[in-house]
């Protein structure tokens, strides 16, 4: 983008309702002067007028540019706004910002992807990009896995794309921590999903979801023998700048924004991160 203090024009494309509490924005910024790319696991800021400003997750590989996805539940009152939108309408955003997730690395490794709820929003970028180097036959990852987990079966989001990784041969395993009568699935926490789960020298293992659960996923693969930059998070913080100008992002020496939000077990062990133990 020409200027991240400056929020760019983009208009909402299409929209894809995940669930009653998660929608999918697919944008496409109107200037086209300026080249915008990013990499899984970045982040950008939203705007909508006289609703604020607040840092949402790329849900989308790069290889779909120009459109780029948004995964967004409703939490506040910027993103219910961002709710009663309809394609056509215009949004701002600022980016991209953030450390990206060490997807040039990934040639050659089992990916096993640990997610919770709107936690499988950073990580479908991932998974999208690997599929699509997959396809080109370059730098390509030996396999992918996928344990999702969610509270109910009407919290499931993302079942189209996850029907169609299956497809492409992604290995999806969901589980929820409460049953309806329709539900034939597993059910119980995400870390019993692991129980099927083989780690060797060559898995990386990516989590994201509520703080709770990503503490005792880590825990879990490391006890199984992951190592520790071999397991790879993402820190929540409230991140008004994106930038590391205003220091609200701030964790013992970090500034998440800046130094994150992506971080491996190994870089978290050095800092005084309570939320995961």
């Amino acid at each position: 983008m020409k200027e991240n203090f400056i929020p760019e024009r983009a208009v909402i494309r299409e929209i894809i309702i995940e669930n009653e509490q998660i929608r999918t924005f697919r944008l496409e910024l109107l200037d086209k002067t300026h080249p915008f790319t990013f990499l899984p696991g970045q982040f950008l800021m939203l705007s909508v007028p006289h609703c604020g400003e607040a840092a949402i997750s790329i849900s989308s590989s790069p290889t779909a540019l120009p459109l780029i996805n948004l995964s967004i539940r409703k939490a506040g009152e910027l993103t219910a706004a961002v709710h009663t939108m309809q394609p056509g309408a215009q949004v701002g955003i600022r980016g991209p910002f953030g450390k990206p997730f060490p997807v040039n690395s990934f040639s050659g490794r089992s990916l096993l992807f640990v997610a919770g709820g709107i936690g499988l929003a950073p990580l479908k970028g991932v998974i999208d990009y690997c599929l699509f180097q997959q396809e080109l036959e370059e730098d390509s990852v030996q396999d992918i896995t996928l344990l999702y987990g969610s509270r109910m079966p009407s919290d499931i989001g993302f079942r189209q794309t996850i029907k169609k990784w299956q497809e492409q041969g992604v290995t999806c395993r969901l589980i929820v921590d409460i049953a309806d009568e329709e539900w034939q699935g597993a059910v119980g926490l995400v870390t019993d999903l692991l129980d099927m789960c083989t780690v060797t020298e060559k898995t990386t293992a990516l989590v994201c979801g509520p703080p709770i659960m990503i503490r005792f996923v880590i825990a879990r693969l490391s006890a199984m023998g992951c190592a520790d930059d071999a397991i790879i998070t993402t820190l929540e913080r409230h991140m008004k700048c994106g930038m590391g100008i205003c220091g609200h992002c701030h964790l013992d020496g970090k500034l998440v924004c800046v130094d994150g939000p992506v971080f491996n077990l190994a870089q978290l062990k050095t800092m005084d991160v309570m939320e995961l133990g």
